[in-house]
């Protein structure tokens, strides 16, 4: 009886710019997969291209991951560390004859691509330097013989089996004249040093399957199986971009967003279970199979993800919600060094709050010693015919012993019976004492929270200021 392989999966970002959406999704998918076969995630760190990559786009990716909860188990590995094996690759590609220099200017190639295309054919390398035996020179490139014939199949995990014919693929290129592999040969040659059993990646990468392919038979190689997950759209239906929103996992960071909502929004991209749309991350590793990827592509739809991103908001620890807010106000000014005082305000606005930067922007005024009242909320409630309704609660407040939001609500109803008013009339003008708006969380919330001198203050305040209307 053969033993079972362990499941081997991978994430191979080039460090030229930030982790983005189809990045973070691609990791997600083969993270999972992995844990939920209970095999390894390997990262690796595809910065062969020394033009572009960065050291600074590096950390970006890696903070990006570990903001995201995906851990890894090897790595990261990097490229550029490998670059004498895929040089060694080359040569043995060479030695047998299976590769060759060839000498072709970027001129003459572009020459080749506007004749072919002229004359209605795919515009691929025509051959010219495949059989003339060149050594290397300064200039040369490596390119594989592709065969000319016959076809190369790749049984698609998620979208089936697909054919391509061989004579469709030019000889590509697989050490450039600096010595550096190209991405289609280095990518075969790492996954087969790293032992990677499932190769789970966008489907825009679909046409390189078969060069690669065909170079794991070349260098006798075990062939790895592949899954090529759907495009991510705009809400045009084009491929998804800047013009779209933010584009960045760290975007959406800094806009106040939980990590575990855009898992969650990221995994339904392409991928479902059922009708369920919420999912703790033990449920995605549970659940998450290639079987249930879909093979069209998936809309982005930011209101999905700011309906989910306030539902982890409302189910967040306290504790967590507290420091996960604080960068928020302190980005505004504010003093959090109160921790205790952070965690009830962040209670008291978590049940309304789309983002941590709306959170913030919100409860600012539980943090303010000198509140400014919007103006349209102080010309209606900040009136004289409310005075006596703040003076009445000032003056029987310092007496409550019951100070707790049921306490409250029982307090304030009893000044709204005996002065004959409605609730409203009360707790509004007292809204905008407290938090300078109509609009907050529930009065007797505000008041627990700030506590009983402060809530005096600010009305005191409130009421010296309707003086001065």
């Amino acid at each position: 009886m053969s033993e079972k392989k362990v499941v081997r999966t991978r994430f191979a970002p080039s460090p030229t710019g930030f982790l983005h959406i189809g990045g973070a999704r691609t990791a997600l998918f083969n993270w999972l997969y992995a844990r939920h076969n209970g095999g390894k995630f390997i990262l690796r760190i595809e910065d062969t291209d020394q033009l572009r990559s960065t050291e600074e786009s590096t950390t970006a990716i890696l903070d990006a991951m570990k903001w995201l909860g995906l851990n890894w188990d090897e790595g990261p590995f990097f490229q550029t560390d490998s670059v004498e094996l895929h040089r060694e690759a080359a040569k043995k590609l060479l030695n047998e004859g299976k590769a060759y220099y060839c000498i072709c200017t970027q001129e003459e190639l572009e020459e080749k691509r506007k004749k072919a295309l002229a004359e209605e054919r795919k515009p691929k390398y025509d051959g010219t330097c495949r059989d003339k035996n060149l050594d290397r020179t300064a200039n040369s490139v490596m390119r594989f013989k592709c065969p000319q014939a016959g076809a190369t199949m790749v049984d698609d995990l998620v979208k089936g089996a697909i054919r391509f014919n061989n004579e469709e693929l030019d000889d590509l290129v697989i050490e450039r004249s600096d010595g550096y592999p190209t991405y289609n040969f280095a990518v075969v040659v790492d996954d087969a040093q790293m032992g990677i059993t499932h190769v789970i990646r966008g489907d825009d990468h679909l046409n390189n399957t078969p060069r690669q392919i065909l170079l794991y038979d070349a260098l006798g190689y075990r062939i790895p199986e592949f899954a090529h997950v759907p495009m991510i759209l705009g809400s045009d239906k084009s491929r998804l971009s800047k013009r779209h929103g933010a584009t960045s996992v760290m975007a959406y960071k800094d806009m106040g967003y939980l990590p575990e909502a855009l898992v969650n929004y990221l995994v339904r991209l392409g991928w479902s279970y059922g009708d369920q749309e919420i999912f703790s991350m033990d449920e995605l590793i549970d659940f998450f199979t290639l079987e249930a990827v879909g093979k069209s592509a998936a809309v982005f739809n930011p209101e999905k993800l700011l309906w989910l991103n306030q539902h982890y908001i409302k189910e967040c620890p306290e504790e967590r919600l507290a420091h996960e807010i604080s960068p928020f106000l302190e980005s505004l000014g504010l003093d959090t060094s109160d921790k205790g005082f952070v965690k009830n305000a962040a209670s008291d606005l978590s049940a309304r709050s789309k983002t941590l930067v709306e959170m913030a922007d919100s409860g600012a005024f539980y943090f303010k010693d000198e509140i400014e009242y919007e103006e349209t909320a102080a010309e209606k409630f900040l009136k004289m015919e409310f005075m006596g309704h703040l003076e009445a609660v000032i003056e029987k407040l310092p007496l409550l012993q019951d100070y707790t939001k049921e306490g409250i609500e029982g307090f304030l109803r009893e000044i709204a019976e005996e002065r004959d008013t409605k609730l409203k009339f009360i707790a509004q003008p007292m809204r905008v004492a407290l938090a300078g708006k109509t609009v907050s969380p529930g009065i007797d919330q505000v008041m627990v929270t700030l506590g009983k001198d402060e809530v005096i203050r600010r009305i005191k305040r409130a009421m010296e200021y309707t003086k001065t209307l």
